[in-house]
């Protein structure tokens, strides 16, 4: 695929191809633990390489629907390459046992998703080192060490919506070699895509915006076969593979990524300068507002800025809670990216376990909210907003 915009045809045909058993329309989901063989001689051969067959012989290892779905996934990424997970931190996981080895250095940028810095943890009992820096390239450069071997980072980040200067992080690690992976979870392939600018992998939690529905957990990573290829081995004996049904349901979401997308990129605008306007909002974080520290470099390289809002309400932990409380139409769960708009009190959903101080020193206040907007109408979501601040 050539490096421009991708639309709504690309969601639907990108990499597709009518099933040559059915002709049907969709592809069917095939559920099959092993896949047979007509003799001994065919196995000898398949095992050899000498067959021009494409499935294994054990759906762990390969699915026809699941590799189906992965080539869509590449084409839309512009990657020679995808492989599907069972969650986006299977994928986050498998990817950085299977490029990292004892001795080796990874730099992490901080204000990203929690689980990820907490195998930080796990990597050291294998003698990887993780250093967590600021989500810039002037703090990646400077904490490049001889051993740095890769920087992961998420743009836009989770929950402030930060977004690195990849073209300046690519220039700056390639001459020490060093990979870059991008978490492009919040951006998509219809607002930014990594590996134009030089990134090596890119990653998404595919549960998010490429299912769209809340309605199955996945993983994916596009890239150069080199890559991907040893990644797929690991992914064979971890065993954290996708499964056909998931796949189905992730492949009819990818049909109307595009249209979503530009619905939640028209309402995250419109809701972030809505709530920058009013008195009941201490500040908001959205890379399409000119307030945001990374507005020129979200301007330069995405198309659009994502659903995803988060602000600081002008009030304490029970003010905060009040305002989510009688808000109407968004839910109060974890996730984002599907047609239902969801809320959460960033303190209570994912770092309720950690004493106050502690929250804070992460950046994480009482009064933090993020908002995943849907598909609803902007008018409408705008409206509740409105109604709910008034009366908290």
């Amino acid at each position: 695929m050539k490096k421009r915009d991708i639309n709504s045809t690309d969601c639907v045909h990108s990499g597709t191809e009518p099933d040559s058993a059915t002709f049907s329309l969709n592809p069917p989901v095939v559920h099959s633990a092993p896949f047979s063989f007509p003799n001994t001689a065919s196995l000898v051969a398949f095992a050899e390489g000498r067959s021009d067959r494409t499935q294994a012989e054990y759906g762990r290892m390969s699915n026809p629907t699941v590799k189906g779905v992965e080539k869509r996934l590449a084409a839309l990424e512009g990657a020679e390459q995808a492989q599907l997970f069972g969650s986006g931190m299977s994928a986050v996981t498998t990817m950085l046992l299977a490029l990292l080895g004892s001795g080796d250095h990874i730099l992490l940028t901080s204000d990203s998703y929690r689980r990820t810095r907490d195998f930080g943890v796990f990597l050291a009992k294998f003698g990887i080192e993780m250093t967590v820096v600021a989500p810039t390239a002037d703090a990646i450069e400077q904490g490049i060490q001889t051993n740095t071997k890769l920087v992961f980072t998420e743009i836009p980040t989770n929950p402030y919506l930060r977004c690195v200067d990849l073209e300046k992080v690519v220039a700056i690690t390639r001459k020490p070699g060093i990979l870059v992976v991008a978490d492009s979870t919040f951006a998509t392939p219809i607002n930014l895509r990594p590996l134009d600018l030089g990134v090596d992998l890119v990653i998404h939690s595919a549960t998010k915006y490429f299912g769209g529905h809340n309605d199955l957990i996945a993983g994916v990573m596009a890239g150069p076969e080199r890559l991907i290829q040893p990644i797929s081995e690991l992914l064979m004996t971890l065993g954290g593979i996708c499964d056909p049904n998931t796949a189905f349901l992730l492949g009819r979401g990818l049909k109307t990524l595009s249209l979503r997308v530009a619905r939640q990129n028209d309402s995250g605008q419109r809701v972030a300068e809505f709530l920058e306007g009013h008195p009941r909002i201490e500040k908001v974080f959205y890379p399409g507002l000119p307030s945001h520290p990374d507005h020129g470099t979200a301007e330069r390289l995405m198309k659009g800025f994502g659903g995803v809002v988060t602000f600081l309400v002008d009030g304490d932990f029970d003010a905060t809670a009040r305002f989510i409380d009688r808000l109407e139409i968004p839910r109060i769960a974890p996730s984002l990216g599907g047609v239902e708009s969801l809320i959460e009190q960033v303190a209570i959903m994912g770092f309720w376990n950690l004493p106050r101080e502690e929250r804070e020193s992460l950046g994480i206040p009482d009064n933090l909210v993020r908002i995943a907007l849907g598909i609803e109408e902007p008018e409408d979501l705008i409206a509740d907003l409105t109604q709910a601040l008034s009366a908290s």
